[in-house]
């Protein structure tokens, strides 16, 4: 995984105001219908992570496991997040071939 590449793409995504963080609004924009990648950090709680795996199910939007919540804080430029939700289907597309 080329880690400063999708970290750089995010941090653009962030800039653009593309991007939700947070678990609680992530889960919004998933049932909205305007989130259209998840990113997860691997360290997430259990409870966290079903929740999150559950809803991007059942509303059909893709999610990626990232190495961990300080990775994913860093790259949009905030203290260690959790969940980030991409709200642009270009940076989304883009975040999703870098991290396969």
């Amino acid at each position: 995984m080329r880690t400063n590449q999708w970290m750089s793409v995010l941090g653009l995504a962030n800039r653009a105001r593309k991007i939700i963080s947070g678990e609680e609004l992530s889960v919004k924009e998933i049932q909205r219908g305007k989130a259209k990648l998840i990113l997860l950090s691997a360290d997430a709680s259990a409870n966290t992570t079903k929740k999150i795996t559950d809803k991007c199910k059942s509303y059909e939007v893709p999610y990626k496991i990232v190495e961990d919540r300080h990775l994913l804080g860093h790259a949009i430029g905030k203290e260690a997040r959790v969940v980030v939700a991409v709200m642009d289907a270009g940076f989304a597309n883009k975040l999703v071939s870098m991290l396969d």
